[in-house]
């Protein structure tokens, strides 16, 4: 696919499934917008198959905050009024993702780091996503830093079937991701698995620190958290 095609493809993409997603409740108004422009920019630097494993990971994120939302509703943790997310949500999972595209594109005969990158980015938040919507049902939950039990939706709380969920989602978006982005597999495809838990228990450590003391937003948490991912990822396929 030549540069201009993979330019306009990306656009129509990002568009229309922006609106899709507003017309289902799952984006608000900003939301959709911040969607759009984001998924441009990675479907332009990175490839159409980059911007397609950011919508697979959206789809699968919007139906983990769907599961069981009634229940989340009543615990009071629930995302938005419907579960819809705005253009923070957006934005807090998407620029460790934009950041790889930026890398990628300026920086071409890095590749395969950045690419490994970006699958990390999206392993973590994946990986955080799933841990958050699904394993937030679980009432025995312990703080990160002190092991102490807490109550479900606490910053920095943890649960046995959450770490396990979140773990199966860094694998399973790794699988998908460097299937799709690197057209077969290999043994690098460990790393997004690694880097994407270990992103996502970092976001716990910072939920229980810095987050829960007011210092950054959960925002905030999600991107530093994510970009860490994908550059310890990074730094690891240049390094072997």
């Amino acid at each position: 696919m030549d540069l201009l095609t993979q330019v306009a493809v990306s656009a129509a993409l990002a568009v229309i499934l922006s609106i899709a997603c507003y017309g289902l409740k799952l984006l608000t108004v900003n939301g959709c917008l911040g969607a759009a422009a984001v998924g441009f920019v990675i479907g332009a630097l990175g490839g159409v198959d980059w911007l397609a494993l950011l919508i697979l990971f959206a789809l699968a994120g919007f139906a983990a905050t769907k599961a069981g939302f009634t229940k989340k509703r009543e615990m009071g943790v629930q995302e938005g009024k419907h579960g819809e997310r705005g253009m923070k949500n957006i934005l807090g999972v998407a620029i460790p993702a934009l950041i790889m595209a930026v890398l990628n594109g300026l920086l071409p005969q890095y590749t395969t780091e950045f690419t490994i990158g970006y699958i990390t980015t999206i392993a973590v938040a994946a990986a955080d996503t799933a841990g958050s919507e699904l394993g937030v049902r679980d009432p025995n939950v312990w703080l990160i830093t002190t092991f102490k039990r807490t109550e479900p939706g606490t910053n920095g709380g943890i649960s046995v079937k959450g770490t396990l969920i979140s773990l199966a989602a860094s694998v399973f978006v790794s699988l998908i991701g460097y299937a799709i982005l690197t057209l077969g597999m290999d043994m690098l495809v460990v790393i997004p698995m690694i880097c994407g838990f270990i992103g996502c228990m970092l976001d716990s450590l910072v939920g229980a620190t810095l987050e829960d003391g007011g210092y950054i937003s959960k925002y905030g948490n999600n991107c530093i958290t994510g970009i860490a991912g994908g550059l310890l990822a990074s730094l690891m396929v240049f390094l072997l």
